[in-house]
């Protein structure tokens, strides 16, 4: 048969296709618009890192940082101690802000060699432990506003006020050997900025970051505590610690561990046991080449299997094994297709033998044998049950069959 006329279209028409992607369209229209929305919510920059000087979000301090240099200090960014070393001529400040806990003591007490002024903000325990130990963490402030500077420290009556943020952290003075003042009270027994010296050197903790980023350092007079802290000298290293000064004191490793008589042994019994294993090898002397396959005779296999059920007692298994042989013999003996059942052969012989059907099947289902003799006397009962069968199916066969085989 000749087909006439254009054939249909097998691929999608334009318009198919922009109606199966109508839902895709509209889901890649919201995520532009949820990124629009984010980007100029945040200024087109992202948080950054706190108080980065070269970063313009507002927890950055880039502004802090370029009106430092604009009063003519030099201000570099470190990122390890490292850095630190090379980059702090020692007669200048070093401004440290390390929220992750990256630098233990030791660390903290070395910078104190490489600056005449050190300002910390936020300090932790190891930072007070090993720079102020009369300087406490007071927890955050009970709430937030002006405070007053009301301290002799310079820097500090010259900002007169501050404007920390809400629950700002504070520090608290207690008397030691080394004198602190603290400075912008709380109100809770903490203060916003301690002053202190230590080893010489002109320690400033100043406790809520909020004082230096780009957007708390236009409130109140806290622009002005931040460049008389950090423009005293014509040299400032910013310094925001990385995973670079985490001390290499991690566990010892195995070998350390381990006693020194440990690998000798371990090479002796290696040795051991190589020797064993050839000693062990040439007993069984060289390999004997036999053809395969091998040809078992079926009376080898029959006898090999008896004797594993004799000596499992498996004797029920055994006679199952009897009896999958008979019941298929008898089905077959009076007619019954391959896909009858037991119960069907049961009734059958029985029919045909006349034999009580319960007797039957107790023969060939039921009886389970307890011991070797009642094992035998089963299996004699099976061979006089197919025997009778046979008889009743064919009557000029008299001929007995004897004990069946498995």
């Amino acid at each position: 048969m000749t087909i006439t006329g254009p054939a249909p279209a097998i691929s999608s028409s334009p318009r198919q296709v922009a109606r199966r992607s109508v839902g895709w369209i509209v889901v890649g229209a919201i995520a532009i618009l949820v990124a629009a929305i984010g980007f100029l919510t945040t200024g087109g920059h992202g948080p950054g890192v706190a108080l980065d000087a070269s970063n313009a979000a507002p927890a950055g301090a880039k502004a802090l940082a370029e009106v430092l240099r604009q009063q003519g200090v030099d201000v570099t960014s470190a990122s390890s101690l490292a850095q630190v070393r090379d980059l702090a001529p020692g007669d200048g400040t070093i401004l440290v802000y390390d929220p992750q806990g990256y630098l233990d003591e030791g660390r903290f007490t070395e910078l104190q060699t490489h600056a005449a002024t050190l300002v910390v903000v936020d300090p932790g325990f190891a930072a007070l432990h090993a720079l102020a130990p009369d300087v406490h963490n007071a927890g955050a402030a009970a709430g937030n506003g002006i405070l007053t500077a009301d301290c002799p420290v310079a820097a500090a009556n010259r900002a007169q006020t501050i404007e920390p943020t809400v629950k700002s952290p504070t520090l608290r003075v207690t008397s030691g050997a080394a004198p602190a003042t603290g400075c912008f009270s709380t109100g809770n027994g903490g203060f916003a900025f301690v002053s202190s010296t230590a080893n010489g050197t002109t320690l400033h903790l100043v406790g809520s970051p909020s004082l230096l980023d780009n957007e708390g350092v236009v409130r109140a007079g806290n622009a002005a505590l931040a460049l008389n802290l950090l423009g005293e000298h014509p040299s400032l290293v910013w310094y925001l610690p990385t995973l670079r000064d985490v001390a290499a004191n991690g566990p010892p490793d195995l070998n350390a561990l381990t006693p020194g008589w440990v690998t000798p042994l371990v090479l002796l019994l290696v040795v051991v046991v190589i020797a064993a294993a050839v000693w062990r090898g040439r007993r069984f002397g060289p390999l004997v080449v036999e053809n395969l396959p091998v040809v078992v005779r079926s009376g080898e296999t029959m006898e090999g299997r008896a004797r594993l059920y004799q000596r499992s007692s498996a004797r029920l298994r055994a006679l199952d094994s009897i009896r999958i042989g008979t019941i298929g013999r008898l089905g077959a003996a009076v007619g019954l297709p391959s896909t009858a059942s037991v119960w069907e052969v049961c009734d059958t012989v029985a029919a045909l033998t006349g034999t009580d059907r319960s007797v039957v099947r107790d023969l060939l289902v039921d009886a389970q044998p307890r011991t070797d003799a009642q094992l035998v006397s089963l299996s004699d009962r099976l061979a006089r049950l197919e025997s009778a069968t046979l008889n009743a199916v064919n009557p000029a066969n008299d001929r007995p069959t004897g004990r069946m085989e498995p």
